[in-house]
Order: structure tokens, then sequence, then C-alpha cells
């Protein structure tokens, strides 16, 4: 009995150690508890504010750059990470945790070049990494959508699920998973030119509160409200109307300097859904740069696709 229990502690030590990594940007906006203990290693985004080139959250944090954003002359751009970086992070969790696959997942290559740079890293990494097989994932989506597939992703590589498994597991996700945000102002994601299909809204009052999602990789407008609480209200029925009363969902609330504004949209989802389980994620400098300081929504998936 000496003998199993030992077999059994060495067995789930080794399974432990997922053989597949996973690979993504800061624009996922996922919790530091989370990368940390999923093992998610991440690559920021650039940001150049004037003469600055910035790393997203390695050299500009959050509450420093959006206290200072409504302040701007000019608005930042920003940049994907180029194929160098995301080779470096591919050699980089070969050599020191082993991998043997992995699975490099980012947001919507529709609004931004990362997908494109990961495909070109991973022909490189064809040449360096010939032992290695690597798969990049382009999710079609933005925030803690992108953010969820990718926790997924993670848990079940740690749980030991094969490569094929885990991409099949993500793709499964992409159809389903949804982003319901507002803002005060659409100027941010207009003058950054990732306005999408929503371009319409820009000019409306400023006491209208225009709600954006995304379909197929492109922003597009649901709709606008008188109010926060009112655009607040239009989220809940449509996670709803997408999902049923009462329906399980998995939900990240997601919010640009404006933490207070997640628990009123909490409490209306929580009479409506069953969240099995819920985060909360500020969005990166670089994805700030595009929404503005002030913006809230949701991001969430129906459980079901799990099982």
């Amino acid at each position: 009995m000496r003998f199993f229990n030992l077999c059994c502690v060495s067995f789930c030590k080794e399974r432990a150690v997922s053989k597949v990594a996973v690979i993504t940007d800061s624009c996922a906006s996922i919790p530091e508890n989370l990368l940390e203990s999923l093992k998610i290693t991440w690559v920021p985004y650039y940001i150049h504010r004037g003469k600055e080139v910035l790393r997203d959250l390695l050299t500009i944090q959050r509450e420093n750059f959006y206290r200072w954003l409504p302040t701007a002359r000019e608005l930042p751009t920003t940049a994907s990470p180029g194929p160098g970086d995301y080779l470096k992070a591919y050699n980089q969790v070969v050599e020191e945790r082993g991998a043997q696959e992995i699975v490099s997942i980012h947001m919507t290559s529709k609004g931004s070049g990362a997908y494109q740079a990961a495909k070109a890293a991973q022909a490189m990494a064809s040449e360096t990494l010939q032992h290695v097989k690597i798969e990049v994932i382009d999710t079609l989506n933005v925030s803690m959508c992108h953010g969820w597939m990718v926790i997924e992703a993670a848990r079940a590589a740690l749980a030991g699920k094969s490569l094929g498994d885990i991409v099949a597991l993500v793709k499964k996700m992409m159809p389903v998973t949804r982003m319901i945000q507002t803002a005060d102002t659409l100027k941010y994601l207009y003058m950054g030119g990732r306005i999408g299909r929503a371009k319409h809204l820009v000019g409306t009052l400023l006491n209208i509160k225009p709600l954006i999602s995304m379909e197929d990789g492109v922003i597009v407008a649901l709709g606008q409200a008188r109010s926060r609480q009112r655009a607040y209200q239009i989220m809940a029925e449509k996670v709803e109307e997408a999902v049923g009363r009462m329906g399980k969902i998995k939900i990240a609330y997601v919010h640009a300097a404006c933490p207070q504004e997640v628990n009123k949209i909490r409490e209306l989802i929580e009479q409506r859904l069953e969240c099995v389980e819920t985060l909360v994620a500020e969005l990166s400098p670089a994805l700030g740069v595009h929404t503005g300081p002030g913006t809230a929504g949701l991001c969430y998936f129906p459980a079901a696709v799990l099982d």
C-alpha cells in the first residue's frame, strides 16, 4: 500500500506539470492571481506615448495610465508584440518549463496584428523548435472573452488534456463567449480606429450611453440607453435572452478605472442568472487606450460549453 501511495504521489506531481504551455498577451486582461496560479505566459503589448515606448503592464500600470489618459492632448497609439516577442515566449516555456506543445491564444485579428505576429513566430519556431508543436488561435474576440478562453485552456492543460482537446475547447467557446460594454463616450474607440460597425453611435448626445459588443471579430452596436443604469439593465436582459432565465454562466465584469460600476451590473445579472464563476478584471492600458476610463461591462459564456 505504501508503494502504491508513493506511485500516486509521483504520478500526481507529473500531471501537475503540464506539457502544454498556454501563451497569450496583455490585452486578455486576466487577473494577476490567475496568470500565476494557472501558469499562463503572457506577452506585453506596446504603447507609444509621444516619444515614450511603454510595455503594457510592465512599464505602465493601470492606475497611473487611467489617471493620465483624460488629460492627454493626443491619444497614445498601441502596437501588438512582434514575431520576435512571441518567439522569445515560445523558447522560454520550452527551456524553463519543459513544454512539449504550445497553444498561443490571441485577440481578434480584425483589430490587432497579434495573431499574425504569433503565426510568423510559429513559422520561425518550426526551424528552431522542431520538436515542439505550436497551435495559434485567433479568438475573434477581445478583453476577458479572449481571457476566458485562455483561462479555460490553461485549466485544461493543467488537468492533463491534450493539445488537440485544448484547441477544440477554445474553438467550442468562441461562438458563445460574448462581450457587452458601455462608456460615457466612444471617442477613444473612434480616435483609435477600432470603432468597427458602431461608427454611427459616435455622434450621439452626451447623456446617451452606447452599448457595444463584438461579432465575427468586429465591434458592433447593440443599442443605446439614456443612463448607465438603463444600459446595465439592457446588458442583463441581453444575457438572459442568450442563455435563459437563471441560466448558468461564467462571467467576468470588466472596467476601466471604475470599479464602483461593477457592483451595479453584478446586482442586475445575479437577479436573472446563476453565475457559477465570477471574476472582476480591469482592462489593461493597451485596451484602455481604445475604450477610455469609465468603460464598464461584462464578458460571459454558458457554463454548459465545458460539459
